[in-house]
């Protein structure tokens, strides 16, 4: 049995016409130029790594521009990068202090143990593993392959659902067609009228959560739209209406 996603013309305009209105701010901008680049960058295992616990902390909390997240991700240097992890006799303890130290960060002993048990698993061998498949996305960004990737790391990092392994991919600048979607998305979709009441709660089961970003993608190919950029473009409305 398949599913046939169909768009009409007003759909498609109404799509292209938001993402136009936003085309020219900076984070549109910052992610045509990343995601979309032809010739991308080699991912080392640091900046994999920093981009790891950046989504962690950035789960079932508020990340904005002022927020305590954002402002940990954004400390220089950065306080749990995988340098200052890797000589730690007692990980888990070490960065429960660290982020506790910090202040305004929520769920620190859910955050000290991922991190402890990724980091682990990361230099036994799971980086190897990674980078296998961060090469094949960088050489070759299909949908399948973005796919792939995203489930590999929902499958193999702790704390990692479909939406934050889609977010990581993301803020590595390796995909075009994969995409967090989290409650800003959620809401436009649903304002917008996309054909399934996205269920927020239910995007947590992996095969619901690919079930409508088949939707997305075909609303985006429809439009000749990358959801990548659809994706900052709902990101900037939001801050918009703020």
């Amino acid at each position: 049995m398949k599913l046939i996603w169909l768009n009409d013309i007003q759909d498609i305009q109404r799509v292209r016409d938001f993402v136009a209105q936003y085309r020219d701010t900076p984070l549109v901008q910052w992610r045509i130029r990343r995601n979309l680049a032809t010739n991308k960058a080699e991912v080392p295992k640091e900046a994999f790594w920093q981009a790891l616990v950046a989504c962690l902390l950035t789960t079932q909390q508020r990340s904005g521009p002022e927020s305590a997240v954002a402002r940990f991700i954004n400390t220089e240097p950065f306080p749990l990068a995988y340098a200052v992890c890797e000589p730690q006799r007692n990980l888990q303890h070490f960065a429960k202090d660290i982020l506790t130290t910090f202040g305004g960060l929520r769920r620190t002993n859910i955050l000290a143990a991922e991190i402890a048990v990724n980091f682990r698993q990361f230099t036994a061998g799971l980086w190897e593993q990674t980078c296998q498949v961060l090469e094949r996305l960088r050489l070759c960004d299909t949908v399948s392959n973005e796919r792939r990737a995203a489930q590999f790391v929902a499958e193999q990092y702790r704390g990692f659902g479909p939406k934050q392994s889609r977010n990581l991919l993301q803020l590595l600048g390796l995909t075009r067609y994969e995409i967090p979607i989290d409650s800003r998305s959620t809401k436009w979709l649903n304002d917008f009228g996309f054909p399934l009441q996205v269920a927020a709660s239910a995007l947590s089961d992996p095969h619901y959560y690919e079930l409508i970003m088949d939707g997305i993608q075909q609303l985006c190919a429809q439009s000749d739209l990358y959801p990548c950029v659809l994706d900052a473009a709902i990101f900037v409305s939001f801050d918009d209406e703020a």
